[in-house]
């Protein structure tokens, strides 16, 4: 059984369909995305449509969170972000916010080597986050209390891995908006046969110049064309 685990597309269709190709290749058994399919890119509305057609099973974001329940403008949150999502929300078409609506917070997948859970940012809340690099000690008592041999929470755009006794924490990266310094789309895939799981990270090369020049067709901030172009925030 093989896992493809991607997160935090952030509205950016050149980095998705290159990733589908990629998938394509390297034969899995399903997609799992973590969460954040709008925000920042310039194609919320075919993000959603794609990932609905090719029935991905789909958590909940705090992107598309605050887009689908048009939550008020935070104080501390005023800026790029929510310049952008108040456009997603003014883009997108009635039954686009519908499906964001309905989305599950997380999920659980059984496989031969334990139980996967994911979710983004904490397990009840999309708007929280995991701090994966917390002292051991305190890594050790959450794997406890999720009972999880995998456990999977987005939102960093940074991928990552870390080993707590016999659970595997993962991050996925972002697939739109990558920020571990190089540009491209992060994927991870679990395979979960064996006595334990394998994880392995990818980075997918897409036409980052094209989703950039999206970015300032529809005068969305340039910043967001920048870092899609570096992987990074800032010089």
């Amino acid at each position: 059984m093989r896992i493809a685990f991607i997160s935090d597309l952030h509205s950016n269709i050149h980095a998705l369909t290159s990733v589908q190709r990629f998938l394509s290749e390297h034969i899995v058994n399903s997609v799992v995305v973590v969460g954040d399919l709008v925000g920042y890119g310039a194609s919320p509305g075919p993000v959603i449509d794609f990932v609905q057609q090719a029935g991905w099973k789909v958590g909940l974001g705090s992107s598309d969170l605050r887009v689908s329940m048009a939550f008020g403008e935070r104080e501390s949150r005023r800026g790029i972000a929510d310049q952008v999502l108040n456009w997603t929300r003014e883009t997108l078409a009635p039954e686009q916010l519908e499906y964001l609506r309905r989305l599950p917070v997380g999920g659980r997948i059984m496989t031969p080597v334990g139980r996967i859970r994911y979710f983004h940012g904490a397990p009840h809340d999309p708007e929280a986050r995991l701090d994966l690099m917390a002292p051991e000690a305190q890594m050790q008592e959450l794997a406890e209390q999720l009972s999880s041999r995998v456990v999977v929470s987005a939102g960093t755009h940074v991928p990552f891995v870390r080993t707590i006794g016999d659970t595997i924490f993962i991050d996925p990266g972002s697939v739109g908006l990558s920020l571990n310094h190089e540009p491209g789309a992060d994927v991870i895939i679990i395979d979960a046969a064996g006595r334990r799981p394998k994880v392995s990270m990818h980075k997918v090369p897409y036409d980052y110049s094209s989703a950039a020049f999206d970015i300032m067709a529809w005068n969305l901030p340039p910043v967001i064309a920048d870092v899609i172009r570096s992987g990074k925030m800032g010089s």
